[in-house]
């Protein structure tokens, strides 16, 4: 299983991702959960704590690395566009409650399409994941699709959007699916989060396709103070990680 998912800041998708991780691990699947926002917090989710998720260094940020394995220098201005990642995953990830968390960070750049080597590094990492037959590689990523190629983004099992009640995130849900589509993406999927009432539920399914709406999540105090006691939500809030049970069935089925 391959699952990117995304959404604007604040929607919960890094919740969302770090539960459907604890979820995969608990059945004794070996996951992977690659953290490409920008605003790194998986690994609080996950339940490390903030000194911990500090001490991490972003793959993105790896200068040696990155030089070592595109051949990029200050004196070489040409370097690989295809280098040799797929033994990383397993190198650079850290273990957090059976999950193998592996941050990639981003590439900070004052114009768009930027083709340097850290860029490469990045997406040559995230098609390596595609390819770890037997794993659940769950990607947290922003709202863009701009780390995924076309190979890469065609071989996602899923795309997921997560959405809160109200016209600006349902927005981002469309422009995901319009950047999905050019990217050969034909089905992208939605769980809708902080769900409050009927007039939310109401709200979402007049505008989410039944077929692309996944499930919901209710808000939770639960996962506020989970975040505020730096603690894994999986292990605070017993009713959202039902419901995130739910919305796992209809994705398996989907696998199937």
């Amino acid at each position: 299983m391959k699952v990117a998912i995304t959404g604007k800041g604040g929607v919960g998708k890094t919740t969302f991702s770090s539960i459907l991780c604890r979820l995969y691990a608990e059945e004794g699947r070996n996951v992977l959960a690659a953290d490409v926002d920008p605003d790194a917090n998986l690994g609080l989710a996950l339940g490390l704590s903030e000194e911990e998720v500090n001490e991490i260094v972003p793959v993105a940020k790896m200068r040696a690395l990155v030089e070592e394995r595109t051949g990029a220098n200050n004196l070489n201005k040409f370097f690989k566009l295809n280098p040799q990642v797929s033994d990383l995953p397993d190198k650079l990830s850290k273990n957090v409650n059976g999950v193998k968390l592996l941050v990639m960070g981003t590439v900070e750049t004052g114009g768009s399409g930027c083709v340097c080597p850290e860029h490469v590094m990045l997406q040559a990492l995230l098609s390596a994941l595609v390819f770890r037959k037997d794993d659940v590689v769950v990607m947290d990523m922003e709202a863009g699709l701009e780390h995924l190629g076309r190979g890469t983004a065609g071989m996602m099992d899923q795309f997921i959007v997560v959405v809160e009640p109200g016209a600006r995130s349902v927005q981002t849900y469309g422009n995901v699916k319009r950047l999905a589509a050019d990217l050969g993406v034909k089905r992208v999927s939605v769980v809708a989060n902080k769900v409050r009432d009927e007039k939310d539920e109401a709200f979402i399914r007049s505008k989410i396709p039944e077929e692309d709406l996944l499930g919901m999540i209710h808000y939770s105090a639960d996962v506020i103070d989970a975040d505020r006691n730096e603690a894994s939500p999986f292990d605070y809030s017993k009713e959202t990680v039902e419901e995130i049970k739910l919305i796992k069935a209809k994705m398996d089925a989907k696998e199937k």
